[in-house]
């Protein structure tokens, strides 16, 4: 990878291997939301093919043929997904931001991320796990954009 790609190129500069590197693996783009008009819900419900212990997809080549509503973030679609939290590294190079001080780019390691609580570990459960008529006790965040 080149030194500090994500302060030096685009999003669409980008390698494949800079591309993933650039996501923190917080997790919180795995999370069951609702988006409506300019209403987003975001439910502590995981997507079924999430690990939540480690955050990290068990079949991220074929999620998108495995789930539905899984999306596919791309260098020219970013801008769509006004849902991705203010702390998501793609969102952030996007807007000219810089990654946050626990990226993992930084310090080399998740530990610092985990420590701050930065992913949905400590929180996230299956979504199979809880009937529909039960997902609205499981809302973490409801906003207008």
């Amino acid at each position: 990878m080149r030194e500090l790609f994500w302060q030096r190129y685009s999003l669409g500069e980008l390698n494949r291997k800079e591309w993933e590197a650039l996501c923190d693996g917080c997790g919180q783009c795995c999370l069951i939301r609702e988006v409506d008009d300019n209403e987003v819900t975001v439910y502590s419900l995981a997507c079924k093919l999430l690990d939540i212990e480690k955050s990290r997809c068990k079949d991220y080549q074929n999620r998108l043929h495995k789930v539905a509503d899984c999306h596919k973030l791309t260098a020219e679609n970013v801008a769509q997904y006004h849902w991705l939290p203010d702390t998501c590294s793609y969102r952030r190079v996007y807007q000219g931001k810089g990654l946050p001080s626990w990226h993992p780019l930084l310090t080399g390691s998740e530990k610092r991320m985990r420590k701050k609580g930065m992913t949905i570990s400590d929180y996230a459960i299956p979504a199979e796990q809880v009937p529909k008529r039960k997902m609205r006790q499981h809302i973490i965040a409801s906003w207008r954009c």
